[in-house]
């Protein structure tokens, strides 16, 4: 029987996109803005950072939006995943494309507020990154890399979504069902 999530599913993809579309923006708009404004490499991380601190919170909702949709999917997908062949194979890679996007952004974020501190011009930022210093052109770099690895980890899961929604099709579903079938059952013709 066919029952619709449309609610679960559409929390999921719109934070999905919400999570890829600021990731890119960020990583083209808002850091090519702060290098083509800031004028020296610390005016440019601090506008930069300061971009991306007021991105964080609608980030980490987006973020959330997103893993509650892919849990309430998972669950009304349940019986799929064992009784369609190739759902459980693209399940698994999703999650590893998840927890890569997630690992990344966590690490991006803990690479700019290392940035950020050592940039900053306000006497407190300027005391934290003196206890606890950090190769700034290293940091750099390294953000710069983790910053495109979200986009591209977040645009794969989109490309994997539409995949996964060829195999709900119903004919997909009945040809899945079906070699699962077989798979278990090899005397079947």
């Amino acid at each position: 029987m066919y029952e619709r999530s449309t609610l679960i599913r559409s929390l999921h993809d719109v934070g999905l996109a919400a999570w890829f579309g600021g990731s890119l923006m960020g990583a083209v708009g808002l850091n090519g803005a702060a290098e083509h404004e800031g004028g020296s490499q610390s005016a440019t991380d601090r506008i930069s950072s300061s971009g991306w601190a007021r991105w964080t919170p609608v980030n980490a909702a987006a973020i959330g939006t997103h893993l509650f949709g892919g849990g309430g999917l998972l669950a009304a997908n349940a019986g799929r995943l064992g009784a369609q062949r190739g759902v459980a194979g693209s399940s698994a890679v999703k999650t590893a494309l998840t927890a890569g996007a997630l690992a990344a952004t966590a690490y991006s974020g803990f690479l700019g507020r290392k940035v950020a501190l050592a940039s900053s011009t306000d006497p407190e930022d300027a005391e934290k990154a003196r206890e606890h210093p950090v190769d700034l052109d290293q940091a750099r770099q390294r953000l710069t890399w983790v910053q495109w690895a979200v986009p591209a980890l977040t645009g794969s899961l989109l490309v994997l979504n539409a995949f996964q929604g060829e195999q709900q099709r119903p004919a997909q579903q009945l040809l899945g069902t079906w070699r699962r079938a077989r798979a278990a059952a090899p005397f079947l013709p």
